[in-house]
C-alpha cells in the first residue's frame, strides 16, 4: 500500500512521527517520508537520526499557512495529520492559538490535499474529542467533523479522509509515566484523584492503527483501537512503589475517566476483533456496507470509557513495558 509512495506527516517531529518513520521505512519502503513541522530545532535533531537515509526529507512549515502546505504537498500520495496544539492548560489560556492550529489548520490541510490530488489522509484524534470538557477536546471534535465532511467536500476528486482516535500514549513526551519517573526521587507523586483511570496505548499500536486506516478506509471513518485501562494510583505504584501520594484535585478541563466512544455515537459504531469503527452520520454512510464490512453493530447506549473497559493492564505488564522501553521514555 505505502510501498514506493510519498508520505507527508504534519507535526512529524513529535512522538508519533518518531515512531511512524522508522516503522514505515522498514515495513513498506516508501519513496519518501516528508516531515512537515514548524520547529527547526526539532527537525535538526530528528534529521541527525536519519542522516543516512535519503528517503526522509524535512520541510519547515505551519498548517496555518495554506500556501506553504500547497508547496509541501506537491507529489504527495498519503498524509498523516499529527500537528496539533494539545496541552490542555495551554489551550485553555491561549484559546485563539489553539483554534488557529487545530481547526483552521485542519481546514487548510483538507483544501490543500484535495487540490493537490492526495490519495488518502488520516488525521490523529484524541479521547478528549468525545464529549469534550475542554477547549482542546472541542477543537479536535471540530477537526474530526471537518475531516469526515471533507469526503463529500472533495466532490469528484479522489481524496479520502479518515480519523484515528486513541488515548494516553505510554511514555510520550509530557505524558504521565515520564512525568512520574522524573520526580519519583523526591518521594512524593501528585495524584489528581484516586478514582482516575486512563487508556494505555503504545506508539507502535498507534502507528499500526494508522496503517490499518489507510488500508481499510472508504472515507469518513473514525477508528478506535481496543486498548487496556489502568488506574492512576496503580500506575504511580509501579513507577515509585515507596512514594507518598499527594492528592491535588482534578485540573480545569480534565476528566476523571477517558472516553473514546459516547452513547451518541453508538448508533453508528461497529465492533471488530481489535478495534471499533464510528461511521459518519451524514449521507447514510453509517449504513454503507463498504464501510461496515464484517463489523457487528454495538448495543444501543454503548460507551467505551476507561472505567468501563473489559481490558485492564496489570502492574506486571506495565513494569515489563517500562523495563523494555526505559531508554526512550519521555525522550520523544
Amino acid at each position: 500500500m505505502l510501498s514506493g509512495k510519498t508520505i507527508l506527516i504534519t507535526g512529524g517531529t513529535g512522538s508519533f512521527g518518531h515512531r511512524f518513520v522508522p516503522m514505515t521505512l522498514e515495513k513498506y519502503n516508501p519513496e519518501k517520508i516528508i516531515i512537515y513541522s514548524r520547529d527547526e530545532m526539532k527537525q535538526w535533531e530528528m534529521a541527525k537520526l536519519f542522516r543516512d537515509d535519503s528517503r526522509v526529507r524535512f520541510f519547515i512549515g505551519d498548517v496555518r499557512d495554506k500556501s506553504r502546505l500547497y508547496r509541501a504537498l506537491d507529489g504527495v500520495d498519503y498524509v498523516v495529520h499529527a500537528a496539533a496544539t494539545k496541552i490542555v492548560p495551554t489551550a485553555e489560556y491561549n484559546p485563539f492559538e489553539c483554534v488557529k492550529t487545530n481547526v483552521d489548520g485542519a481546514m487548510n490541510l483538507i483544501d490543500a490535499c484535495i487540490d493537490k490530488g492526495v490519495k488518502r489522509v488520516v488525521a490523529l484524534s484524541t479521547d478528549k474529542a468525545s464529549s469534550p470538557a475542554n477547549l482542546y477536546g472541542a477543537t479536535k471534535l471540530a477537526s474530526d467533523k471537518l475531516f469526515i465532511a471533507g469526503n463529500s467536500y472533495a466532490g469528484s476528486h479522489d481524496t479520502r479522509f479518515a480519523v484515528v482516535r486513541y488515548g494516553n500514549v505510554m511514555g510520550s513526551r509530557g505524558s504521565v509515566i515520564p512525568f512520574f519517573m522524573s520526580i519519583k526521587d523526591k518521594g512524593i507523586l501528585p495524584i489528581t484523584d484516586a478514582r482516575m483511570t486512563r487508556f494505555m496505548i503504545s506508539l507502535e499500536q498507534g502507528v499500526e492503527l494508522v496503517w490499518h486506516a489507510f488500508e481499510d478506509m472508504e472515507g469518513g471513518e473514525i477508528y478506535v483501537k481496543k486498548i487496556p485501562s489502568m488506574n492512576v494510583v496503580d500506575l504511580a505504584r509501579v513507577v515509585a512503589p515507596d512514594a507518598i501520594l499527594e492528592y491535588v484535585g482534578i485540573r480545569p478541563g480534565e476528566k476523571l475517566h477517558e472516553q473514546m466512544i459516547g452513547e451518541e455515537d453508538a448508533l453508528y459504531t461497529y465492533e471488530y476483533p481489535e478495534h471499533f469503527k464510528i461511521l459518519p452520520a451524514i449521507h447514510n454512510w453509517g449504513t454503507c456496507k463498504h464501510r461496515i464490512k464484517d463489523g457487528a453493530r454495538v448495543p444501543e447506549g454503548f460507551r467505551y470509557t476507561s472505567d468501563n473497559n473489559a481490558d485492564w493492564m496489570s502492574a506486571e505488564e506495565l513494569q515489563q513495558w517500562i523495563d523494555s522501553n526505559k531508554q526512550e521514555i519521555g525522550s520523544i
